[in-house]
């Protein structure tokens, strides 16, 4: 079930608000845990056995986990590790089976050899449900937060249907103290964070799903046919259109937990407004690199031992960010390519914001390209692909769009596409999501009513039509 489906725009949503509003409020947090598990079952279906099970595991390990439990310090340091491998177990096994086997078989078939491939269904969410489960049981192993002792509650924060399949990821020391049934819930709430979710549905259905046939047509070129006007539509489109699908979601996410008395952490900042590529990080993904920084770079050091190891750290983060992302080897390309990218900059002292005008504007246009093509691999098929598209885009020639290409780029989507391409020249604040929830200036008044009168109806016509497309990051 989408957040831009009739299914649950029309039906699901309300049903599950009636429900938290009139029923009494001991009951909310099994009302949004019994509707996360029906809403996640809809798409993943026997999957919910799985996610269920890793449930048992992760709460069954938390009370034994904190510091002042009976078990020796010795014994909760096996158990963490014990319920990090199972957790990891589990995401390797039926995310990175299929890739693994099929590199085995490729690698025995050069000697006239074979390896059966796995073939497995990749479980909706399982890389976002993962993590929360580690930060869980990370987080009460450091006595940075309690265990629950409510399954109700840990259900809550693990499957809450708002950031199940796609984030934000939340990490438990973030909501730990938003779980307990005393939360306030009021009509407050709603007006706050349905401006929110109607602007994520405006960002998937209005201009996301709108560019997705042109870059699709882009992508699918074959390489004889490739040109450089393509590559770049192509490429710029996807660099669009991902931002407004992703960026659409965490803000559907965070309306939608706003909506039920949760707030959820920001994930976007105006990522394309930044001018290196480490403020890129800062902005893109938010909440995915706080977490690689808590629970990976961090404990790996850090920035605290040397170039050298600060070097090395970040290139472990990235090559995981980029195998986080998918079983390819264009998104272990993808990750490595920022990470050199990032070492680069803090090597030569280009991560810090150039002082004068000039070079700022310069050193923007620079990290954009650069996120641009670096988003080339991260669509592409397969590396060779990616190359070859990179290519064209490098060397620029005199041919225009194939037939195919001219078809999908209709008035509509030229129209859409100039106007989501203002997102590359707005300034880095304010960020109109949060702008939305709460200013009371007369702007954000103004927008707050536009998008939910004339963008939320428009988008909501796109949506009935069936227009809408699944989110892209459901495929992570």
């Amino acid at each position: 079930m989408s957040f831009a489906s009739p299914l649950f725009l029309w039906y699901f949503l309300p049903a599950v608000l009636f429900a938290v509003l009139v029923l009494p409020r001991s009951w909310r947090n099994g009302i949004i845990a019994i509707a996360s598990l029906v809403f996640y079952a809809s798409g993943a279906g026997a999957f919910t056995l799985l996610l269920l099970a890793c449930m048992v595991v992760n709460f069954a390990a938390g009370t034994a986990l904190e510091p002042g439990s009976a078990a020796p310090a010795a014994r909760r340091r096996a158990l963490l590790s014990a319920v990090i491998c199972f957790d990891i177990g589990i995401l390797v096994i039926w995310k990175y089976a299929g890739f693994a086997t099929q590199q085995i078989d490729y690698f025995t078939g050069l000697f006239g050899g074979s390896f059966p491939v796995a073939h497995l269904a990749l479980p909706i969410g399982i890389s976002f449900f993962t993590f929360h489960h580690i930060s869980y049981v990370v987080d009460i192993y450091r006595g940075e937060r309690r265990a629950l002792r409510d399954p109700v509650s840990f259900m809550t924060y693990i499957a809450m249907f708002p950031q199940l399949v796609a984030g934000p990821i939340v990490r438990y020391r973030e909501i730990a103290d938003q779980l307990p049934q005393r939360r306030s819930h009021r009509l407050d709430d709603i007006a706050a964070g349905f401006p929110r979710f109607a602007l994520g549905l405006c960002k998937k259905a209005i201009i996301a799903d709108s560019l997705s046939p042109m870059v699709e047509a882009c992508f699918a070129t074959s390489d004889g046919d490739l040109t450089f006007a393509i590559a770049w539509l192509g490429a710029v489109g996807y660099t669009l259109q991902l931002y407004f699908d992703f960026s659409g979601y965490s803000d559907m996410a965070i309306g939608l937990g706003r909506m039920f008395g949760f707030r959820l952490p920001e994930n976007f900042a105006r990522p394309y407004s930044s001018v290196t590529v480490t403020e890129f990080w800062r902005r893109w993904h938010m909440s995915l690199s706080r977490w690689f920084r808590d629970y990976v770079y961090i404990p790996l050091g850090g920035n605290r031992e040397g170039a050298a190891k600060t070097y090395r750290n970040l290139c472990i983060v990235f090559v995981l960010t980029g195998f986080w992302h998918g079983a390819n080897w264009t998104f272990l390309v993808w990750g490595c390519y920022h990470g050199l990218l990032l070492i680069l900059e803090r090597r030569f002292g280009w991560d810090r914001t150039p002082p004068a005008v000039a070079a700022r504007i310069g050193r923007r246009i620079l990290t954009l390209v650069l996120v641009v093509f670096g988003w080339v691999f991260f669509k592409s098929p397969d590396i060779g692909h990616a190359f070859t598209m990179i290519g064209q885009m490098v060397v620029p020639d005199a041919d225009g769009l194939t037939d195919v290409v001219d078809a999908a780029l209709t008035n509509q989507r030229v129209v859409i596409l100039l106007a989501a391409l203002a997102i590359f020249a707005l300034p880095a604040t304010p960020v109109t999501g949060p702008l939305l929830e709460s200013a009371r200036t007369r702007p954000a008044v103004g927008l707050r009513i536009g998008v939910m009168t004339a963008g939320a109806l428009y988008a909501a016509i796109l949506v009935a039509n069936g227009t809408f497309s699944p989110f892209l990051y459901y495929q992570f």
